[in-house]
């Protein structure tokens, strides 16, 4: 079994900041992609932020400069900072993993349970 687990969300002012973080636990052989999305109350979930095993990320245009993915590969872990926050970045955010198992022959889509954030004006 995997398990993806988050933690930081919570309730902030504009402007503010939060750090979420996103530990994957189980029988883990490797972890390629790991990734931040949000969905807003009504809207789709959308992608806010990937990055590869190797380092590379991607952002959606509406955080960049004000959001940062990194990775702990030792502890499996994943983190998006996020500064200068927005009532607009209120969402539910989830941690996603593509990850191969010991004894799988392919990786498989793993998600978070969603955190909540709210950005209050």
């Amino acid at each position: 079994q995997v398990q993806l687990v988050e933690s930081g969300g919570g309730l902030v002012q504009a402007g503010g900041s939060l750090r979420l973080s996103c530990a994957a636990s189980g029988s883990i052989l490797r972890i390629n992609d790991m990734g931040w999305y949000r969905q807003a109350p009504g809207k789709q979930r959308e992608l806010v932020a990937i990055i590869t095993s190797g380092g590379s990320t991607n952002y959606a245009d509406s955080v960049k400069g004000r959001f940062t993915i990194s990775r702990d590969n030792v502890k499996n872990t994943v983190y998006l900072q996020m500064n200068s926050l927005k009532p607009e970045d209120t969402a539910v955010y989830y941690c996603n993993a593509d990850i191969k198992r010991w004894g799988s022959l392919t990786s498989n889509d793993y998600w978070g349970q969603g955190t909540q954030v709210t950005v209050s004006s």
